[in-house]
């Protein structure tokens, strides 16, 4: 039970997480609840800034991808260590910037920005802006002529390297919405292209392969491919990458299924990737870029779990045994999605024996709404409370109000005290943005 020290089983038989009792979480703030910890934050952005340091001189920076879970705090924390963040949208840029980030370590993604979002980018000073077609080439070229402006560009290359996971979060295969293959030659193209716009400065290239791999060849494979681009780039046209961004992708423990990764492992992961381009660099003589890297889920995806009350029980015998939980594909639609597994544990009894095999099922008016199928589990009553475990990745991110179910309150802990981060919803959070039309009332 004990995730890099963030998760234990105390003298009472509850789990606790960052010196904090699950229990007293629950009793202090109610259920739903997500609860993340920050020392296990901390120390996860601290391994790849020190893998940068020791295997590259530290010619690099460590983005944290904010689409895993964007806050005020994580954001400050991310600051405080010193690295810096990409967004994918206009939300997550006012986000970071709200946090008092500083922009000029802001990295821009998305493959269909905004005018606004562009402008909002340029005007805000934004670091590096990664182009995904011509449509954003052209308008973003536009956009700093007219404010007189040069903006620092990334091209979102596909290096077509299949990584073995999820289809739908594979990234960087030929058939794909993002980025330009080099495979049938489009790469080559837009690096022409944007090259000849006055008002971008073309720093060098972006790939992301995908989510949740755990191949580190995988890795090591696509940094080849990018080595062998920027030589044949610098052939062709005498541009030669200052920046490679590598991506993120590395991926973390949900069940027993996967892996349990130390920080040796992922320290490793990008030991062999700075290992790779230095060698191609060498060989293909090329300058060693400068490396960004973009993990996310493996920096607060374990670091994070979330805390629910059991209700209706319901057995069908010979099929299943239904737990009903007060929260629900409203709070974590990833099993919904992509059928995302989960280890689920009886947080006020963890010291008890599984004896039964239990599918963990949300509130919300939705057959689809299930957050765990088949899992081990002690026998569990009404009121006890469940832990799902490994939530702090594209869970509160994904989190909407269906059913005008709240999102939950976050609490981040450390040291045995716990903040919130997100505070509670209430109902007239939810009627908000409602109006009335004058013709109804």
């Amino acid at each position: 039970m004990n995730q890099r020290n963030t998760l234990k089983i105390n003298r009472l038989g509850h789990l606790e997480i960052g010196g904090c009792d699950t229990t007293e979480l629950a009793r202090q703030f109610g259920t739903p609840l997500y609860v993340f910890d920050e020392a296990y934050i901390r120390q996860m952005m601290n391994v790849y800034k020190k893998s940068l340091k020791d295997n590259y001189d530290g010619n690099g920076i460590v983005l944290y991808a904010s689409k895993a879970f964007s806050c005020l705090a994580v954001y400050a924390i991310a600051n405080s260590e010193g690295i810096g963040v990409d967004v994918v949208s206009g939300g997550e840029l006012y986000t970071a910037l709200k946090a008092g980030f500083p922009a000029d370590k802001i990295y821009m993604h998305g493959n269909n920005k905004t005018p606004e979002e562009l402008e909002f980018a340029i005007e805000s000073g934004v670091g590096v802006i990664v182009v995904d077609s011509y449509l954003e080439a052209d308008r973003l070229n536009d956009l700093c002529a007219k404010k007189g402006i040069k903006q620092n560009v990334l091209l979102r290359i596909n290096p077509g390297v299949e990584a073995h996971t999820h289809a739908y979060v594979q990234t960087a295969t030929p058939d794909s919405k993002f980025g330009f293959s080099i495979a049938n030659g489009t790469a080559e193209d837009i690096t022409k292209y944007v090259l000849s716009k006055s008002n971008l400065a073309l720093k060098g290239f972006h790939c992301h392969i995908g989510s949740q791999i755990f191949e580190k060849q995988s890795f090591v494979l696509a940094a080849d491919k990018m080595m062998d681009f920027i030589a044949l780039i610098k052939k062709e046209t005498g541009f030669e990458a200052e920046i490679l961004n590598i991506g993120g992708g590395f991926g973390i423990y949900y069940t027993d299924e996967d892996p349990k990764l130390t920080e040796s492992d992922y320290y490793n992961y990008l030991k062999a990737l700075c290992d790779e381009i230095k060698a191609k660099a060498k060989a293909l003589k090329v300058r060693e870029p400068f490396i960004a890297l973009e993990p996310g889920r493996s920096i607060v995806g374990e670091a994070g779990i979330t805390l629910y009350t059991a209700g209706a029980i319901k057995e069908i015998p010979g099929l299943r045994t239904y737990i009903a939980i007060d929260g629900g594909m409203f709070d974590n639609p990833r099993y919904a999605l992509y059928q995302s597994k989960y280890t689920v544990v009886a947080a006020d009894n963890m010291n008890a024996p599984c004896t039964q095999k239990i599918t963990l099922a949300g509130k919300c008016c939705e057959s689809g709404d299930i957050i765990a199928v088949d899992v081990p589990m002690p026998e569990v009553k009404s009121g006890d409370l469940v832990a799902v475990l490994s939530t702090g990745a594209y869970n509160y991110s994904m989190a909407s109000n269906y059913n005008r179910n709240f999102i939950p309150q976050a609490v981040l802990v450390k040291d045995g005290k716990a903040e919130t981060i997100i505070k509670k919803q209430t109902f007239e959070d939810l009627v908000r943005n409602d109006v009335i039309p004058e013709r109804l009332k």
